[in-house]
């Protein structure tokens, strides 16, 4: 029987990428740097989940000199402060068809948790921008990038809502729109309905129970077939 339904955040609670994109190349300007990612770039570069590590990644593949653990943590963490900043100016929504999915499923006693590779100031000022301080009420389980060892596509992050929740998997599906996303739901024995993205339209999906072309086809009745 269905307990809970875990979602992912970026690309799929709501459409962040650019945001993020434009974050990080302001990140870059402030620190004297002249990288810039444009968005067939940026779309490449989301194959590597976690900023860190998109740095890091960028720099091997653009033939870059490579920087020390730290700086790359101290360009994140700039990023980060940039990125809230600007999803505190309300230059993000939820993606049409989400809020009235999440009301009607915590009307029928589901429980909702999310599980991302985010970090979680990330997810705590997108949420509390576009749901109110009260979303946690909604998500009482949160599961981030920077709480795990191995982010998407190993299943470490839903390993660790799974945990939380104190469920097993075939009480749960996950909700993500990334072939890494789904891997990883995947890798923790999950069921997976996969809604595209702006930036992951692309992606192979075809790893997930059920593919949506966008979050207005999440329904109660796409989950009843959970």
């Amino acid at each position: 029987m269905l307990q809970a339904v875990i979602f992912d955040v970026d690309g799929t609670l709501a459409e962040t990428e650019d945001v993020h994109r434009r974050a990080f190349n302001r990140a870059f300007a402030q620190a004297g740097l002249k990288w810039h990612w444009d968005e067939a770039l940026y779309r490449r570069l989301l194959k590597v989940t976690g900023g860190k590590e998109r740095i890091a990644y960028f720099l091997e593949v653009a033939a870059l000199p490579a920087k020390s653990a730290p700086d790359i943590a101290a360009l994140h963490k700039a990023k980060t402060a940039i990125y809230t900043s600007m999803i505190d100016g309300g230059e993000i929504e939820l993606r049409p068809g989400i809020a009235d999915f999440l009301a009607a499923a915590r009307a029928q006693g589901l429980k909702l948790a999310i599980a991302t590779t985010t970090s979680l100031p990330n997810i705590e000022a997108l949420l509390t921008a576009t749901m109110s301080a009260s979303w946690r009420e909604v998500f009482p389980v949160v599961a981030a990038g920077d709480s795990v060892a191995n982010k998407k596509p190993a299943p470490d992050v839903y390993l660790l809502a799974l945990r939380a929740l104190g469920l097993p998997a075939d009480a749960c599906v996950a909700v993500e729109d990334s072939r890494n996303g789904v891997l990883s739901a995947k890798g923790a024995g999950l069921r997976v309905i996969a809604v595209r993205s702006d930036n992951c339209r692309d992606d192979d999906l075809s790893g997930a129970d059920v593919v949506l072309e966008d979050c207005r086809g999440l329904t109660m009745e796409v989950l009843a077939g959970f």
